[in-house]
């Protein structure tokens, strides 16, 4: 047996080792039913925090102080350190870097836009294959026998502005998933820099990038600094993309469109294993996460917060829309409970 077999092994051991639960997922209370023909079928439980603008807790639910990977959720916070060291894009696609985009073509064309502008091309994205994330658009490409692709994958647009952001600075283009590497490091300092604490953990996100922990509070409070911010400053200059063009951060058929676009002033980004993070024009912020990973009770939970806090929203018929089915016809829903 090799020195790298020997290695391998020993880091899968590490990886599937028993580990103890995380707070936000062992202390989180049971924030939505699934409910059928009247009988509660199953629960989610969900850890959920709102800030003040001063970062203070307004509401507190689970285990909001102990760190989470908010996955895609940090993908605007990334953005800002692009921006902040020299990224200069479009509004429409400064959004799509802060995107997990649905995949339909104007998507595509977006990430194509940012990869010739920086002199680079489609071969050099390192992000993981895939088919596009909107059904509509993946089964168009399965009836069209295409291959997944870089390109479709939904973090296609932040690679491509994480590459444009090493051509700027004239870092190294093929290294720049490396933890180590300049760009990674800048978005780490970032991401600590408005959390108000430092990245906790570090592993490799779906996309083939790194990954960054920081507390539910933490993340709250990222999004309300970035959505408060005065005009001139490279954190405006993040939300008032995502204000603007909230169909380039999702798609047409997505959540967080429907929500930015439902509530002035909002800015908002869903991440993988069901978490949410919202900022508000007046500093306030809310993250949450779904303690099983399961997405179909987020948007419920977010809506359910929101009327909490007194804010309105043209997009709660859209989040509240989670309807449970017998046969293809509506039986029950998913609702939101504990709020």
């Amino acid at each position: 047996m090799t020195e790298q077999t020997v290695a391998q092994q020993q880091t899968a051991q590490q990886q599937t080792a028993p580990q103890p639960t995380p707070a936000a997922l062992a202390d989180a209370p049971v924030l939505a039913h699934v409910v059928r023909g009247g009988f509660v079928e199953s629960a989610h439980r969900a850890s959920l925090v709102a800030t003040a603008a001063d970062g203070s807790p307004l509401l507190s639910l689970g285990g909001v102080d102990d760190p989470v990977f908010p996955r895609s959720s940090n993908k605007p916070l990334q953005a800002l350190a692009m921006v902040r060291h020299g990224l200069v894009l479009e509004p429409e696609l400064l959004a799509l870097a802060c995107s997990s985009h649905s995949g339909e073509d104007f998507h595509l064309e977006g990430v194509r836009r940012i990869l010739t502008g920086a002199g680079l091309t489609e071969a050099d994205l390192q992000n993981t294959p895939d088919f596009p994330y909107d059904a509509q658009e993946q089964d168009r490409w399965r009836r069209e026998g295409r291959e997944k692709s870089s390109l479709a994958q939904n973090c296609s647009g932040k690679h491509a502005a994480m590459l444009a952001t090493c051509v700027v600075n004239g870092w190294d283009t093929a290294t720049y998933r490396d933890p180590a590497h300049p760009l990674q490091q800048a978005m780490e300092q970032t991401l600590a820099e408005l959390a108000g604490e430092p990245v906790a953990a570090m592993a490799v996100d779906g996309c083939g990038a790194p990954v960054m922990a920081v507390s539910l509070t933490g993340l709250a409070r990222a999004f309300g600094r970035l959505a408060s911010t005065e005009e001139g400053t490279h954190e405006r200059t993040i939300a008032d993309a995502i204000r603007r063009h909230p169909a380039y951060l999702g798609g047409t058929r997505r959540d967080v469109t429907a929500l930015i676009e439902g509530t002035p002033g909002l800015i908002a980004k869903d991440g993988a294993e069901a978490v949410y993070a919202v900022g508000l024009a007046d500093g306030r912020g809310i993250a949450l996460k779904v303690a099983d990973g399961t997405q179909r009770a987020r948007p419920v939970i977010l809506a359910a917060a929101m009327r909490r806090l007194g804010i309105e929203s043209e997009a709660f018929g859209t989040l509240e829309s989670a309807p449970v089915l017998g046969h293809g016809e509506p039986v029950g829903a998913v609702v939101a409970v504990g709020l």
